[in-house]
């Protein structure tokens, strides 16, 4: 079996990259251990093509065609042309990608074309509170009427994209992102930080930062040592080219300010540290599709405290595997996190509980078993 991903964020050394990114390459490597052929293809960071192979994944990076106005055509051509090139070199059974992704791609018989939902332009405009834009409608809709089959990360990403694009009552599995526990582990000998609360995530508004920020009023009063450190890249206004970070720093007080640590972007490779020093991890996204971020921060066995937006609760059970709180209301973030500083023993025993949950539901194990069924079933109907 040859899986074919579709993507421009498969992680390089040296550049950022998301979610989406981190996902394919857990996934792909499990795949590879399990006798699958599995490929990614996407546009370069950098203007050249490039062609490695990584965990046993081939990565085909497109150099990207820089033309205005017409840029998304010759791209989309590039893609095109690699996936036939591919195809010839060792057949594919499917091609994934993600909800806008299969628009502008040329279907070849004999392939298998998939959408795995992690969240898509109408998903996301609607947790933003911002219009749709028509010619990314278009093209959303345009991509999940090519669709053989269609994949969720998370129940309420497949309900909540179902209702938005109008997709009727069609079939739509849902498989958990997985989580590579063995990179994500409780490590007793790591030296807490007293009082530290840790975020990880782009500096946007969606992923609660600004919430996060101002619940610290509420906590220095009674925990003076209190401090939030920051980790991501800056990110934009909705539909601007407006940094997000300044409007950030403008609602630091001056009560807060000196509480406050921006750490930039860390390396994927140094996050386990982070987590495993902090006190708290509080990630308050306003909507995620399935946050692989707090899996992470669940596997590591770390206190943890989401919110009840989105899948939170799918992720996360409530004062079983860690805590959620409500992402809009900075108070009842700090109440949240307070609890965890006065109940240090019940806290803990929540992260060994998400520890426990994780390994069930979300082991890199337990999900490249699913995947491989789903394909295997996919490859085998006409």
């Amino acid at each position: 079996m040859h899986i074919c991903f579709i993507t421009n964020e498969f992680p390089k050394p040296g550049y950022p990259h998301g979610g989406v990114g981190t996902f394919i390459a857990t996934l792909g490597k499990s795949l590879v251990k399990h006798g699958v052929q599995v490929s990614v293809i996407g546009k370069n960071q950098v203007a050249k093509e490039e062609r490695e192979v990584v965990d046993g994944i081939n990565v085909w990076r497109l150099a990207p065609k820089q033309i205005k106005g017409l840029s998304w055509f010759f791209n989309s051509k590039a893609i095109n042309g690699a996936i036939v090139k591919r195809h010839q070199e060792i057949p594919i059974d499917v091609v994934e990608t993600t909800e806008l992704g299969l628009a502008f791609l040329s279907k070849i018989k004999g392939i298998k074309y998939i959408i795995r939902m992690n969240g898509g332009h109408h998903f996301f405009a609607k947790a933003e509170n911002r219009p749709t834009q028509l010619k990314k409608v278009i093209q959303e809709k345009r991509s999940f009427a090519k669709a053989d089959a269609v994949l969720a990360v998370s129940e309420y990403v497949k309900e909540t994209t179902r209702a938005l694009v109008g997709l009727g009552d069609i079939p739509i599995n849902v498989i958990y992102n997985p989580v590579d526990i063995t990179k994500f582990q409780y490590d007793d000998e790591v030296k807490v930080k007293p009082y530290s609360i840790f975020f990880a995530g782009s500096l946007v508004e969606k992923k609660g930062i600004r919430q996060l920020v101002q619940a610290l009023d509420f906590l220095i009063p009674y925990f003076p040592e209190v401090h939030l450190y920051i980790a991501g890249r800056d990110g934009l206004v909705p539909g601007t080219q407006t940094p997000y970070r300044p409007i950030l720093e403008a609602s630091i007080t001056e009560k807060s300010r000196n509480h406050v640590t921006f750490l930039g972007v860390l390396p994927n490779n140094d996050m386990p540290k982070y987590i495993a020093e902090a006190a708290i991890c509080c990630y308050p996204s306003h909507m995620e599709a399935m946050p692989l971020a707090w899996l992470e921060v669940l596997a590591a066995g770390k206190i943890f405290v989401g919110a009840t937006a989105g899948p939170g609760p799918e992720a996360v059970s409530h004062m079983k595997t860690g805590l959620l709180a409500d992402p809009f209301k900075p108070k009842d973030i700090a109440e949240k996190i307070a609890w965890v500083f006065n109940n240090e023993k019940e806290a803990k025993a929540l992260g060994e509980a998400a520890r426990i949950d994780v390994l069930n539901r979300f082991d890199i194990k337990v999900i490249v078993k699913e995947n491989v069924e789903f394909y295997t079933k996919l490859c085998q109907s006409k």
